[in-house]
């Protein structure tokens, strides 16, 4: 898979994305991987990307001008254009299998007060938001879900199963679990899992798994 990243702030992703599972996918071949600066595609000395709005009100906009130049500049055929704001549909386990699926994702990190509204309505795929509140710009969004994503890729994980165990791949929390040693002051591993009794240990997950997500998320369960 491929992930291109136009972003006001490049300097936010050196960290992040050269650590753990994302370096490895890089390393591997399974995630190519580059950030752009958006500033790049201008074309006046001070490298302008934002203005104010029309009809007044408070901050800034981003311009269109360099992120359409931009765009048309790194998409490719199969390329799925994503925005990343608040006014977005809120990212989920089940958004991130279907980006997983993809050939190329082009994220555009919002900043200031959003977008120029013919970004949204010419360029864009789609638009994402990772949850109710406010950032200060879209690159935390955006290594949030190229984690999310690179995870699900074939192979990255060494064990594909491990991710289909994890909370949300079902639509649920995960089930509680423990390891060694079987006992630790006094509060000891639940039988079940010690039993070797593989139909009753899936059982007794499955059954601590919906109770997990009635208790803290029964969203999930509606």
């Amino acid at each position: 898979m491929k992930i291109d990243v136009l972003t006001l702030f490049p300097a936010m992703f050196a960290g992040p994305l050269d650590e753990s599972i994302i370096q490895r996918a890089r390393t591997e071949g399974a995630l190519e991987l580059k950030v752009i600066n958006l500033r790049d595609y201008t074309h006046d000395r001070h490298k302008t990307v934002d203005d104010r709005p029309f009809g007044g009100g408070p901050g800034m906009l981003l311009k269109p001008e360099p992120i359409f130049e931009a765009v048309e500049s790194l998409r490719r055929e199969k390329t799925r254009v994503i925005l990343l704001s608040p006014a977005g549909r809120k990212f989920n386990q089940a958004i991130a299998r279907e980006l997983a699926q993809q050939e190329h994702l082009l994220l555009i990190c919002g900043s200031y007060e959003g977008f120029d509204e013919r970004i949204r309505e010419h360029l864009a795929d789609d638009e994402l938001s990772i949850g109710d509140y406010v950032l200060t710009n879209g690159a935390l969004p955006a290594m949030v879900i190229i984690d999310t994503v690179t995870r699900l890729l074939p192979g990255v994980l060494g064990d594909d199963e491990s991710s289909r165990e994890e909370s949300f791949s079902q639509e649920l929390l995960e089930y509680p679990h423990y390891t060694r040693p079987s006992e630790f002051r006094g509060m000891k591993v639940p039988e079940v899992l010690m039993s070797g009794n593989h139909a009753e240990i899936a059982k007794w997950r499955a059954e601590q798994a919906k109770l997990r997500t009635k208790e803290r998320r029964p969203d999930l369960l509606k």
